[in-house]
């Protein structure tokens, strides 16, 4: 099994601490969305550039630790990758923690292949996790935002709480029933629709905001473009 080690600021009762975190598994949690309605405009903007339909709602894929990345750049092939704002959890030292990540996606792999796709790019994460048992009390509140590099101006790509998609507990359930999370393991936890519609961009910033504690985590990225030659 490949590992993927990270380096995270831990923020628990007692403050923050940073930690050396070994991940063992990625899971990617798809169609997670509570409203039905939501999520099926999401199912629909990715059938309009060729993503079938998922089989079962919500789905989870996995795909490899080392995909993991705290880096502030990627390097992708071709031009036809985009990034997704997602709630992330990690399991580690017996407790659940909350993240903020980039599902980073080659669309024109995903048309292939969902699964497969979702091993081509690195998944970006902020190197900041917040203790679950400390915002688990005002949950719903908490609000999912990213932005994209658009002709040169800084553009709201997507926005909402994360209401939107299922509870953490009600997630962890569907997954791995009462055991919840094994010791090591990172799950993305789904995603908001685009503004405008999926597409790329050389610059992808995301934030989880949490409006009761006063708090944010921020996390950007640069993506690199390799020649696709065929």
């Amino acid at each position: 099994m490949a590992a993927r080690v990270l380096s995270c600021v831990l923020h628990g009762r007692s403050g923050p601490t940073r930690r050396n975190i070994q991940v063992d598994r990625l899971v990617i949690a798809g169609w997670t969305g509570r409203d039905r309605a939501a999520l099926e405009k999401h199912i629909a903007e990715l059938e309009a550039i060729g993503v079938k339909r998922p089989a079962t709602v919500p789905i989870f894929y996995r795909a490899s630790a080392v995909r993991l990345t705290t880096d502030d750049s990627i390097e992708v092939l071709g031009d036809a990758s985009s990034g997704e704002a997602e709630f992330v959890l990690l399991r580690h030292a017996e407790r659940l923690w909350v993240g903020a990540g980039s599902d980073h996606t080659d669309r024109e792999v995903e048309k292939y292949g969902v699964s497969v796709s979702k091993q081509m790019c690195d998944k970006p994460l902020a190197p900041v996790f917040w203790d679950y048992q400390e915002i688990a009390p005002h949950w719903d509140k908490l609000i999912l935002r990213s932005h994209i590099a658009e002709r040169g101006a800084r553009v709201l790509y997507q926005e909402g709480p994360v209401s939107a998609m299922l509870d953490p507990k009600a997630l962890l359930e569907l997954f791995a029933g009462a055991a919840g999370l094994d010791e090591g393991t990172v799950m993305f936890c789904g995603t908001l629709a685009a503004r405008g519609g999926i597409r790329p961009s050389d610059v992808f910033e995301f934030e989880l905001e949490d409006p009761v504690l006063n708090r944010k985590i921020h996390h950007q990225y640069r993506v690199q473009t390799l020649p696709l030659l065929g």
